[in-house]
C-alpha cells in the first residue's frame, strides 16, 4: 500500500506548520521527549513514520479507536461501498442505517437499554447522557470519579478531572467527584438530590483500576435505592475490548445508559452512540428534536459502524480477545511492572511516578507506540489491535521484555 501523500516535503516543515497554526506545545511535548513521529501509511496493528518508514506496533490504538487495527477490510470495503451511494445524510429525517445500528446495538444489551441517540464523538454522548437522566428525574447534582475522564465538552467536561475543567472555568456545584472503588465516600454524596453517577467501567486515564469485585453492582443498587441513574462510559472499554461485548458484562451491573463510540466505527469515521432505558429515551417523546446533532449518527458512519459490529460479533472474534490478553499476561509475567488487564484493555504500571512517561519514549524508540496514563503518570495505558497475530503479539512481548527487563 503507498503511503498517504504528505502536504509537506520535509519532518522540520510538518512539525513547523503544526506549530504554527494547530498546537505549538503539543509541538514542545513531543520535542521535549524526543518524539518526531509523523503518521505515515498505516495498516493492521502497526503504522510506519511518513519520512523514514519505520515501523511501529500501535499499542495506543486512540484509546481504542483502532481495536480493529489500521484500515480493517471488512470495515474499509463497507465504507468504500457506501461512498458510492450516500453522504453524512439528514438528521431531521428517517433512516434506514440509523434504525439498523440502533438495533444492532439495543441486542449487545439484551434489549436492556432499547433507545440509541447518536453522536460525533464521545464527549458529545457523554453529554447527552447527562443531559436525559437530568431531564428524566428533575434533578441537576452528578456524581463521578476523581481522575476520571469523559470527554473536553461541556457537561463531560464538568464530570471530568479538574486539571481539564479548571482552566475553562467549567467546575460546578452541581458536580461532585469522589475517589473510584470507594463505595463509602460514594454514598455519603450520592442524596434524593443526585441525577446521576457517572464512571467509567475501567478509568483509563487513571490508569486502568480494575473495579473491586461487587463494586459496581453496588454502585448500582445505590443508584436505584436513591432515585440516580447509572451512566456507564464504555467508550474505551467496550466493543469487544475487555473480551466481553461491554466490559460492565462481568459485574453484574444494570446501567441506566451505556455511552459507545471510539472503535465503533473501526477507525474509518467518527460516530458515537448513548444507549439508553425507555424511561430516558422517554425524554424526547414530546419533543423529538429537543436534541440534534448535526453529523450524529452519519449515515456514512452507520455504514461503517454496522460492519464493525459484524466483525466484533462473529462467534471467533471475544474468545479469541480473551486467549490474547492471556497470551500477553503470560509473556509479561515476571517484567519489574504490574500488569492491570481485563481482557486486552491493559495497563503497565510501574513502581515510579512519571515512569510510564520514559516508558512509552522508551518503547517508542524501539517501535511499540503505547502512551502514558494522563492521570496517573506511573501508568502505561497498552492497548494494542485485537486482531493482533499470535506472531505479532509475541513481537509486542518481546520488545516489552527488552526495554523493561
Amino acid at each position: 500500500m503507498p503511503p498517504p501523500r504528505q502536504p509537506y516535503p520535509t519532518r522540520d516543515a510538518t512539525f513547523a506548520a503544526f506549530a504554527a497554526h494547530v498546537s505549538p506545545g503539543k509541538v514542545r511535548t513531543f520535542q521535549k521527549y524526543g518524539v518526531d513521529l509523523v503518521m505515515g501509511a498505516r495498516e493492521g496493528a502497526s503504522f510506519t513514520d511518513a519520512f523514514d518508514d519505520r515501523r511501529l506496533y500501535n499499542c495506543h490504538c486512540n484509546g481504542g479507536v483502532f481495536n480493529l487495527g489500521h484500515r480493517h477490510p471488512k470495515v474499509l470495503a463497507a465504507l468504500k461501498d457506501a461512498l458510492d451511494t450516500l453522504d453524512v445524510g439528514n438528521h431531521h429525517l428517517v433512516s434506514g442505517l440509523r434504525a439498523r445500528l440502533a438495533e444492532r446495538l439495543v441486542s449487545t444489551t439484551k434489549g436492556r437499554l432499547p433507545g440509541v441517540v447518536f453522536a460525533v464523538a464521545g464527549g458529545e454522548a457523554i453529554d447527552l447522557a447527562i443531559k436525559v437522566a437530568r431531564a428524566a428525574t428533575k434533578r441537576r447534582h452528578v456524581v463521578s470519579a476523581s481522575g476520571g475522564y469523559h470527554g473536553h465538552t461541556g457537561l463531560a467536561l464538568a464530570a471530568g478531572d479538574a486539571k481539564y475543567r479548571e482552566p475553562f472555568c467549567s467546575s460546578s456545584p452541581d458536580f461532585t467527584q469522589v475517589p473510584f472503588n470507594e463505595l463509602e465516600a460514594l454514598s455519603r454524596v450520592v442524596t434524593e438530590e443526585t441525577a446521576a453517577v457517572i464512571l467509567e467501567t475501567i478509568p483509563a486515564t487513571l490508569g486502568m483500576p480494575l473495579p473491586a469485585p461487587g463494586y459496581l453492582r453496588a454502585v448500582g443498587e445505590l443508584c436505584r435505592a436513591r432515585g440516580a441513574k447509572l451512566l456507564l462510559d464504555e467508550v474505551q472499554t467496550g466493543l469487544g475490548r475487555c473480551g466481553s461485548f461491554w466490559a460492565h458484562e462481568e459485574d453484574g451491573v444494570e446501567p441506566d445508559a451505556v455511552v459507545t463510540g471510539k472503535g465503533l466505527s473501526g477507525g474509518l469515521y467518527p460516530i458515537a452512540a448513548t444507549l439508553m432505558t425507555r424511561e430516558l429515551h422517554a425524554v424526547f417523546d414530546d419533543d423529538p428534536f429537543l436534541h440534534i446533532s448535526t453529523f450524529g449518527g452519519a449515515e456514512l458512519g452507520c455504514a461503517a459502524a454496522l460492519a464493525t459490529l459484524d466483525v466484533v460479533e462473529a462467534p471467533e472474534f471475544l474468545p479469541r480477545v480473551r486467549a490474547l490478553g492471556e497470551r500477553f499476561e503470560r509473556g509479561l509475567t515476571g517484567a519489574p511492572l504490574e500488569l492491570r488487564r481485563r481482557g486486552m484493555f491493559m495497563g503497565l504500571k510501574f513502581p515510579v511516578e512519571d515512569a510510564g512517561l520514559m516508558g512509552s519514549k522508551l518503547l517508542i524508540d524501539a517501535g511499540v507506540f503505547a502512551v502514558w496514563a494522563n492521570n496517573d503518570t506511573s501508568v502505561l495505558q497498552f492497548l494494542p489491535a485485537l486482531t493482533c497475530s499470535d506472531a505479532e503479539a509475541e513481537e509486542i512481548i518481546a520488545i516489552v521484555r527488552q526495554v523493561f527487563g
